[in-house]
C-alpha cells in the first residue's frame, strides 16, 4: 500500500498536503507598528529619583491597583510596559499605545501644578492592503490636553477638518527587521508626540517593542531598554478593571491624591488628573472624549481626507459592548485630558 502511495505522489496523483496559514494575531499587528520610542529624562530635583519619573511602567507595578499610592511608591520597580488594543473594521486597523507614568511631575516652577499617575499615548491607522500587516497611514498623539496628527512619507492622507502636524518618522529596530514609527516624551509632563516634535535633551531612554520582555533601564541614560506590550482587552486587563473604584476616580480617570510630597514646593498637587484611554480628549475637536480609543473610525474621518475606502463599521471592538454607557457618562464630565 505504501508503494502505491509514493508512485501515486510522484506522479502528483495525491496532492502533497500545504500546512495552514496562520494569520497573523492582533499582538502581532501590535508588535509589528508598535512605536520605537524616545523618553526624555530629567534626573535633577526632589521629585525626578534620579529619573526614574520619566521612567514608563505598569500602572501595577507595585503590586496592587490602589491608585493613590503610585506617587509615594514610585522608582520601586522600572519593567517597561505599554498597553495597546486593536480595534478593527473590514478596511483598517485602529491600534491604541497608553504610555504610563507613576508621576507627572516638576522640579522647581513654583506656578505649575503635577499630580499622581499620568497616561498619554497614541492611536495608529493601518489600511489592510491584503498583505499580513498592512500600511501604515496616519497617527494622532496626545500631549496633555491636545492631539497631534501625523503621516508618514508617502501616506495618501491629507489634511480633513484638523490639519497635520507633521511627518511620523521609521526607523529600524534593531530587535526585529520592521521600521517602525517613532515617537517621544517630554520629561515630567510627557506629553507624546512624533519624533523629533520631542526629543532627548541630555539623558534619556530609547524603548524598544517586544511582547514579552519587560526590561528596566540602567540608569538616566540607556539607549536600549525592551518595553512589553499588555494587551487592554486581556483577561484581568485595564479594560476589565475600568470600574475598580480603588483604581479609577470615574470613568476612564484614574484616581490621585495629594499623598507623599506631590505638590511640595510647586503651586499644587492635583487630584485624579490622568486619563486612561477611553478618557482622552481634545476639547476643540469633533470626536468625544474617548472616542480616540473607542471610535478611532469616526477620529480619522475627521481628522483626514481618506481616498478609497474607510469602513466604519467595526468587525472587533470589545468597547462597543458599553459604547452607549460610556458616551452618556462622558457627557456629563468636563472635557478635559491629562
Amino acid at each position: 500500500m505504501r508503494g502505491k502511495i509514493a508512485v501515486a505522489l510522484a506522479a502528483g496523483i495525491i496532492a502533497t498536503p500545504v500546512p495552514a496559514y496562520a494569520a497573523p494575531s492582533r499582538a502581532d499587528v501590535a508588535l509589528r507598528w508598535a512605536p520605537i520610542h524616545y523618553q526624555d529624562v530629567d534626573a535633577t530635583g526632589s521629585h525626578a529619583l534620579a529619573g526614574k519619573s520619566d521612567f514608563i511602567t505598569r500602572y501595577d507595578y507595585d503590586n496592587n491597583l490602589i491608585g493613590t499610592d503610585n506617587w509615594d511608591h514610585a522608582g520601586q520597580h522600572t519593567g517597561a510596559a505599554v498597553y495597546y488594543d486593536v480595534v478593527e473594521t473590514s478596511s483598517h486597523w485602529f491600534i491604541t499605545y497608553f504610555f504610563y507614568h507613576p508621576r507627572d511631575w516638576v522640579d522647581h516652577p513654583f506656578f505649575e501644578t503635577e499630580h499622581e499617575n499620568d497616561g498619554e499615548g497614541l492611536t495608529e491607522i493601518i489600511e489592510k492592503n491584503g498583505t499580513d500587516y498592512g500600511v501604515l497611514r496616519a497617527a494622532v498623539t496626545v500631549a496633555h490636553s491636545d492631539f497631534y496628527s501625523y503621516t508618514p512619507s508617502g501616506s495618501t492622507w491629507t489634511n480633513g477638518k484638523e490639519t497635520i502636524d507633521g511627518t511620523l518618522r521609521l526607523e529600524a529596530s534593531t530587535h526585529d527587521s520592521y521600521q517602525h514609527p517613532v515617537t517621544a516624551q517630554e520629561a515630567k509632563g510627557h506629553g507624546l508626540k512624533a519624533w523629533p516634535q520631542y526629543d532627548i535633551n541630555g539623558d534619556g531612554i530609547v524603548y524598544y517593542p517586544s511582547l514579552t520582555a519587560s526590561e528596566s533601564p540602567s540608569g538616566a541614560d540607556d539607549r536600549d531598554v525592551r518595553y512589553q506590550l499588555i494587551d487592554i482587552f486581556g483577561s484581568g486587563g485595564m479594560w476589565a478593571q475600568r470600574t475598580d473604584a480603588n483604581l479609577f476616580a470615574s470613568l476612564g480617570t484614574f484616581k490621585g491624591d495629594t499623598s507623599g510630597d506631590c505638590g511640595v514646593g510647586t503651586y499644587s498637587c492635583s487630584t485624579n488628573s490622568a486619563n486612561a484611554p477611553w478618557g482622552w480628549d481634545d476639547g476643540n475637536d469633533v470626536p468625544a472624549r474617548g472616542e480616540i480609543a473607542t471610535d478611532p473610525a469616526r477620529l480619522a474621518a475627521e481628522y483626514f481626507t481618506v481616498p478609497g475606502t474607510l469602513s466604519r463599521t467595526y468587525t472587533y471592538n470589545p468597547y462597543n459592548s458599553a459604547a452607549a454607557a460610556l458616551k452618556k457618562a462622558a457627557a456629563t464630565l468636563p472635557r478635559t485630558v491629562d
